[in-house]
C-alpha cells in the first residue's frame, strides 16, 4: 500500500489530489506542518519534508518527482502523454515549469511574508519577487488564452502540479485582474471531483 505524508495547504495536495485522480488506494499519514523559521528539513516525516511517498518500501520526497514516478507507475497511460510522443517535451516543460520557474519568487514572498516575518525590513526583495512571479505567471496566462489545459488540450499532472504555485500566486495577490486566463484555469481545476475530495478537510 502506498503511504503519503501529508499537511494541508503544502505541496503534499498535489500528490493527494492525483492519487484521487488515479484512483490508486493509498494510506494518508497526516502530519503537522512546522513553520521552517527556525531551518528547514523539521516535518515528522522520513525525510523531514513535506510530502513524502513510501511506495514498495522507498521512502522519497519532492512533489514534481513524486507526480512523475505515480503517473509513469500507475497512470496506465493516464494524465500524461505517451514517452514516444512529440507531446511529451511540452509537458514535461509545464510540468517542471511549476516549480523550477513559477515558484521560485513566489518562495522569496512566502520565507519573507510568512515565515521570517521581515517584509517591512526588505521592501524591494519583496517588490521585486512580485514583480517576477507576475512576469513568469504570464507565461502560463498566455498558453492558456488557446487551451483549457497546459499544454493542453487535455487536463494533466501537469496542471494538477501547476495548481498549487498559482493558488499560492492568488493568497498572495500576484495572481490578479491581469490574469484572467489563469483564473479561469483555477476554477476549471478546482471543479474537478477528484480535487474536491483532496481538499474537502
Amino acid at each position: 500500500m502506498i503511504r503519503l505524508y501529508y499537511a494541508p495547504r503544502t505541496r503534499a495536495v498535489r500528490v493527494r489530489w492525483l492519487l484521487e485522480e488515479l484512483e490508486v488506494p493509498h494510506e494518508l499519514v497526516r502530519v503537522a506542518f512546522v513553520a521552517p523559521s527556525g531551518g528547514f528539513f523539521a516535518q515528522s516525516t522520513p525525510t523531514g519534508k513535506v510530502p513524502v511517498l513510501e511506495d514498495d518500501g522507498v521512502a522519497f520526497g519532492e512533489s514534481g518527482a513524486i507526480v512523475e514516478y505515480l503517473v509513469d507507475r500507475y497512470g496506465a497511460g493516464r494524465l500524461a502523454p505517451p514517452v514516444d510522443s512529440a507531446a511529451r517535451g511540452l509537458y514535461l516543460q509545464w510540468l517542471h515549469f511549476a516549480e523550477g520557474t513559477a515558484s521560485v519568487p513566489l518562495s522569496t514572498l512566502l520565507w519573507h511574508v510568512l515565515y521570517k516575518g521581515d517584509a517591512d525590513a526588505v521592501p524591494t526583495v519583496v517588490a521585486d519577487a512580485r514583480e517576477r512571479a507576475h512576469t513568469t505567471l504570464l507565461v502560463a496566462e498566455r498558453a492558456l488564452a488557446t487551451s483549457d489545459y497546459l499544454p493542453g488540450p487535455d487536463f494533466t499532472a501537469a496542471d494538477i502540479q501547476l495548481h498549487f504555485t498559482c493558488a499560492v500566486a492568488r493568497v498572495f495577490g500576484v495572481l490578479d485582474d491581469r490574469h484572467p486566463n489563469l483564473q479561469a484555469y483555477l476554477s476549471r481545476l478546482e471543479a474537478r471531483p477528484a480535487f474536491q475530495r483532496a481538499t474537502a478537510d
